[in-house]
């Protein structure tokens, strides 16, 4: 049995005032991220109304802290001004742009779990990296093991990171262990941050040249939007491969399936795809040196939990009168 199935701890104690909470959004994602007790654990802390509520009910005029996860809806002028007493939206997910906007409009604090999802992501890239540079994919996929170039393995090879973000900044600190060099693409990292991280800061050229393993972390922002074309992927060293956990639409999707049909040495493994999901025709499902799941690579099952206490412990520091950590600005 797993340790969070004895439930979670309950630290804090009920604040003076009764503080009134409500959970808000999807009922079936509620229910999985704030299993396990976290959901009691808010109780110990908090007046929490029953069930999930609707943002209409009446109820809500009173509620000063919203706990949500996926399906956060986006609230309305008129909900939101039946909610005076609203100060802060608690959201165990990610991603919070879709129904940002009116919140911080009128100064409601959101406290976002994005840094607890950004671990699993890590993780998950870290396993990938490792096997990359170990050829693990394009020894597998040539049964003679007679053509597949030999990888140079993972001593003192170069991983190019894109973006340094929360998860970029994550798999630097899960990859240190190992005896590689690490060289980041990051347009906003300063040269002190690069330095604190242990990186070299380098143009995205570099990053596709030089790398072994290039992995792709960026924010999907317009800027972003099919940044990585044709030639940057056609620089890639022979034995290459191509990571992708962020988002889909960084990569310009017909210029990767033109270079994994020309270049079989390449491979690309993808969490995220642009369109996602994919058809069941297209030609990346077909390609044997691309490799698609189903972005898995966030936040699933048990791991879920990890954002729900991320949400309560900010919960703490609000109730205690503290900065909160996750803060999203407009």
């Amino acid at each position: 049995m797993s340790w969070f199935s004895y439930g979670y701890e309950i630290r804090g104690r009920r604040q003076e005032g009764h503080l009134k909470v409500a959970f808000v959004g999807n009922e079936n994602e509620i229910a999985r991220v704030f299993g396990h007790g976290r959901r009691k654990a808010i109780e110990q802390r908090a007046d929490v109304l029953e069930g999930v509520v609707n943002p209409d009910d009446p109820r809500m005029h009173a509620v000063e802290a919203i706990f949500s996860t996926w399906g956060m809806p986006l609230l309305t002028e008129k909900q939101l001004e039946s909610m005076p007493k609203l100060r802060a939206v608690f959201y165990a997910a990610g991603a919070v742009g879709y129904f940002s906007a009116p919140l911080l409009a009128r100064n409601i604090h959101i406290s976002s779990a994005w840094r607890a999802n950004a671990v699993p992501v890590a993780e998950f890239t870290l396993a990938q990296v490792i096997l990359s540079l170990k050829g693990y994919s394009s020894n597998l996929r040539d049964p003679s093991r007679q053509q597949t170039p030999p990888a140079p393995g993972i001593f003192g090879e170069t991983v190019a990171l894109l973006g340094a973000g929360a998860t970029g900044a994550k798999l630097i600190e899960l990859l240190r262990p190992f005896r590689i060099e690490v060289i980041v693409f990051d347009p906003f990292m300063t040269a002190d941050r690069a330095e604190s991280l242990g990186v070299s800061k380098v143009s995205i050229e570099q990053a596709f040249s030089d790398a072994l393993v290039v992995s792709n972390h960026l924010l999907d922002v317009p800027e972003t939007v099919g940044l990585v074309h044709y030639e940057l992927l056609s620089s890639l060293r022979r034995g290459a491969t191509v990571i992708n956990t962020g988002r889909g639409r960084t990569f310009r999707t017909t210029d990767l399936v033109q270079i994994l049909q020309e270049r079989p040495d390449v491979t690309a493994l993808l969490d995220v795809t642009d369109p996602e999901p994919l058809p069941s025709d297209h030609p990346l499902r077909e390609l044997p040196n691309a490799v698609v799941s189903t972005h898995i690579a966030g936040s699933i099952g048990d791991e879920v939990l990890r954002m729900a206490d991320s949400a309560i412990e900010e919960f703490d520091r609000f109730l205690g009168g503290e900065t909160m950590h996750h803060l999203v600005f407009g």
